[in-house]
């Protein structure tokens, strides 16, 4: 699918390539979402640059991710996508910045993407120049994945309550280890996306493809906010951590525990067993069997050896 961006207009536009297709002038955005080859030769045709296919996009070199080509400046970074539905995965997209004009290349449809774009109505800066364009789907991307780090620290502060919390949710520990591990498998993926945007930034900057000093300072104050959610996301990363090994720890306790109980009622039942196995036993000379108070004696034997293992467990602080 092949959409553009006019200087004037508010919205994408949706558009069929033909043989000789040109881009119109005011076109400051040219976005292709799960694009066909010959849209992909089309804009190639028309803008005279090579556009990376599916398999360049996801190679992980810096070289095949950050280069310089025609004339344009070429940079592929990894977006978080799939976080609302719980099966968060890594896309790439590319950005192209050629001569004012941004191209992107995607085959994943961004909820950051959708949120730039209804911001487009309201603010006609946004769709002034392609770079602007560029900076403007940036800082979209970092405040999802500064939502999804707040969404992450959310889930962690419950899980939290439910691992020290006096109550715990019937189900015993599974909710929150699996709660657990799909922050800790988010939070990573968001941080590799940090990592990923972070670089395109710096290469964009070193490459000279923003020619307005505006749109200079607009880009270094994103390089900024890219470190400190990086670090918020190992911060994360690490009270995640913290929390599975005291969920774990929690588990061996409870398992512990059970373990004492049966281990005392073994202790407390062995000697009657004991006992009543003794006088249960077939033997003709056995003298207690005839006895009129043999039966009760053998009955108080039993409760005493009960007993007294139980006083002295309490008494040594054992239950």
């Amino acid at each position: 699918m092949l959409n553009i961006l006019h200087r004037g207009s508010a919205t994408l536009a949706a558009v069929e390539t033909v043989d000789g297709w040109r881009a119109p002038d005011d076109v400051v955005w040219i976005d292709l979402k799960d694009p066909t080859r010959d849209e992909e030769l089309a804009i190639e045709q028309a803008l005279g640059i090579c556009l990376p296919t599916r398999e360049d996009m996801a190679e992980i070199e810096p070289s095949s991710r950050l280069y310089q080509e025609d004339g344009a400046v070429f940079m592929t970074a990894t977006v978080v996508v799939g976080v609302a539905d719980q099966r968060p995965t890594l896309a790439p997209i590319t950005f192209v910045l050629h001569r004012g004009r941004l191209i992107t290349i995607r085959y994943c449809a961004p909820r950051a993407f959708e949120a730039f774009v209804g911001q487009l109505p309201g603010h006609p800066e946004l769709r002034a120049s392609g770079p602007a364009v560029f900076l403007g789907l940036l800082d979209a991307l970092i405040d999802r994945l500064a939502d999804i780090l707040e969404h992450i620290a959310i889930k962690i502060e419950h899980s939290s309550d439910a691992v020290f919390g006096a109550d715990r949710a019937r189900g015993g520990f599974q909710p929150v280890l699996r709660q657990l591990g799909a922050a800790q498998m988010t939070g990573a993926k968001a941080r590799d996306s940090l990592v990923s945007l972070g670089r395109g930034m710096a290469y964009a900057a070193t490459a000279s493809a923003l020619d307005d000093r505006e749109l200079t300072e607009h880009l270094r104050t994103l390089q900024q906010d890219v470190p400190s959610l990086t670090d918020h996301a190992s911060y994360l990363a690490s009270n995640v951590t913290f929390l599975l090994d005291a969920a774990l720890g929690q588990i061996n306790i409870e398992q512990n525990a059970i373990l004492k109980v049966f281990s005392v009622f073994t202790v407390v039942f062995l000697p009657p067993t004991l006992i009543g196995a003794i006088y249960g036993m077939n033997f003709k000379f056995l003298p207690e069997l005839d006895w009129r108070l043999g039966y009760p004696m053998a009955l108080g034997f039993m409760a005493i050896s009960a007993i007294a293992p139980l006083l002295w467990f309490k008494r040594r602080g054992w239950l």
